[in-house]
């Protein structure tokens, strides 16, 4: 009885070694992708609203302008970053799946 123990603890930290990475690596590459896709998606919004405050910029004068201006320049940032990071995180799920 204590020889198929240790052929059943032998096998199940074998199986255990070769099945989680194989399921792992692939798990990590579909979370990036998928948070690359969503930060794709928040600059695509912050990008039609920088443009949207531009053409208000553009139109106006005074004060509301500069207000504008302002909104302007914090939505082009928003939009940068969240690109960035969109397109880091697929970088790294390629990296990952070609490793």
């Amino acid at each position: 009885m204590g020889v198929w123990k240790h052929v059943a603890a032998r096998s199940g930290r074998e199986f255990v070694k070769h099945i989680v990475p194989a399921v792992l690596k692939p798990a990590r590459t579909l979370w990036h992708e998928v948070i690359g896709f969503v930060f794709i998606c928040f600059a695509v919004v912050f990008g039609f609203k920088a443009v949207r405050l531009y053409l208000d910029f553009s139109r106006g004068a005074g004060e509301a302008a500069r207000a504008d201006f302002v909104r302007f320049l914090i939505a082009a940032f928003c939009t940068l970053l969240m690109l960035y990071f969109g397109v880091t995180s697929f970088l790294h799920a390629r990296k990952i799946s070609r490793s």
